[in-house]
């Protein structure tokens, strides 16, 4: 019997937004706990979900299995520093969040050439 158990994580990359009050919190709460912003969000929302017995009883009905899903998720591999990453290198920005939003080139070009 192995003396460690190595339990692969598989992480998705999600592109949501937040109040911003509740980003800064985000932040601040990682600082406290030197942790990751993506370690806070992670875990703050497994607790939640843990701790909430309505929704631990809606798990168990056929419904919950029926859901469509609407959060935007990107597999990436898994790496036990937390780190997401993809095809085994490190991921630095998600490119959906990279990208200018539609209209937003056309107004940063129009600022550059004034």
């Amino acid at each position: 019997m192995p003396l460690l158990e190595i339990v692969q994580t598989h992480y998705v990359n999600a592109t949501i937004r937040l109040d911003e009050s509740t980003a800064e919190q985000i932040n601040q709460y990682a600082a406290f706990l030197h942790a990751s912003p993506h370690e806070v969000v992670d875990k703050a929302v497994a607790y939640v979900f843990s701790k909430d017995r309505d929704f631990q009883e809606f798990l168990r009905t056929p419904e919950a299995s029926r859901v469509p899903q609407k959060l935007r998720a990107r597999r990436v591999g898994s790496v036990a520093d937390g780190t997401p990453q993809q095809n085994g290198h490190a991921l630095n920005a998600v490119p959906e969040l990279a990208k200018p939003a539609k209209g937003a080139e056309a107004s940063n070009d129009s600022r550059a050439r004034s």
